[in-house]
């Protein structure tokens, strides 16, 4: 089967088309026939080798932790009536850059009927990240809600759940195609951060309290002057670090300004509520009240490029393979 192979810890140029063989499954086990593949930033992290929070997989690799498609067959201990059956799988961290892929039958998550695979994986990925965001952050009608990176995969869906919550939305992003998608989903105001005085513009819509709900995803000095601007009583959710630190605040600081720090920590504990929150999305989506925003597509030889996308900040919503 065709695969994508990371041969070296590098640049989107180390991965490589090749040939595999084809998966088997074992005990409690299946194969999917892979049609959608999805990507994360931390995937490209991890393939440059500088990710710290995951070891490093053995080289060569297969890249790609989340798949979907259709189950082309099943393992012993593996009830029969998931043959046919389109699912959102985890693979773990490696493995979904591929024509098949196996998965654990505990990772299969059915597709709802009348909705595309593609949607189905973002919202199972950025959508049940951007759910657990919101419940932890407990937005409340009538907050300012800051939300930064709102033109990638989970910022989009953030900023359309923060809307459906009933607040004040400001999304912050860089250029005005990302800006134009901003206020397109809906947004209150939409902010460029390559701007120098981009956090005056936050003030200013916010009746100069600040917003009282944060959610960083850029971390650095993005994500430290968000926190400069958050109102007393407010909310700061740390869940990404595109820009390669993660916002680190000293609990002091925050008690003297009055703000509950969510740190990216919290990512930790999402995984028993991922099938929930996952399902509470799809929902959502089913009944017009969130979309999720897939950006641009890819061939599976053309994983270099999708990678290239994501790292380069040309991207918009969620990148993902089609194979």
């Amino acid at each position: 089967m065709q695969v994508v192979q990371v041969m070296r810890f590098g640049g989107p140029e180390v991965l490589v088309p090749g040939e595999a063989p084809d998966p088997v499954a074992g005990a409690a086990q299946v194969v999917v026939e892979v049609a959608v593949a999805g990507m994360s930033f931390v995937e490209t992290q991890i393939r440059r080798g500088v990710d710290k929070w995951h070891a490093k997989p053995s080289l060569p690799y297969v890249p790609g932790g989340l798949v979907a498609g259709q189950v082309s067959s099943v393992g012993p201990q593996v009830d029969p009536a998931w043959l046919g059956r389109r699912v959102v799988a985890g693979t773990g961290e490696t493995g979904g850059f591929a024509e098949r892929a196996v998965a654990e039958v505990g990772e299969l998550f059915p597709v709802p009927d009348g909705l595309g695979l593609p949607e189905a994986i973002a919202l199972y990925s950025d959508g049940s990240t951007a759910q657990g965001l919101a419940e932890n952050a407990k937005i409340a009608p009538g907050d300012r809600v800051l939300v930064e990176a709102a033109a990638g995969g989970v910022g989009s869906l953030l900023l359309q759940l923060a809307r459906a919550a009933g607040a004040q939305v400001v999304g912050a992003a860089r250029g005005a195609r990302k800006l134009d998608l901003i206020r397109e989903l809906g947004a209150d105001a939409a902010v460029d951060y390559s701007e120098p005085d981009w956090t005056e513009r936050v003030l200013e819509v916010t009746g100069g309290v600040g917003p009282d709900v944060v959610f960083d995803g850029v971390g650095g000095q993005i994500g430290r002057a968000a926190f400069e601007v958050t109102a007393r009583g407010g909310r700061f959710s740390v869940h990404g670090a595109s820009s390669g630190e993660a916002t680190l605040i000293d609990p002091a600081e925050a008690r003297s300004k009055g703000v509950d720090v969510l740190g990216i920590e919290q990512l930790f504990d999402f995984g028993p509520n991922l099938v929930r929150w996952a399902e509470q999305m799809m929902s959502q989506a089913a009944a017009g009240l969130v979309r999720p925003v897939i950006g641009q597509t890819f061939p599976l030889e053309r994983a270099a490029d999708a990678h290239a996308a994501i790292e380069n900040r040309t991207a918009v919503g969620k990148t993902l393979l089609l194979i």
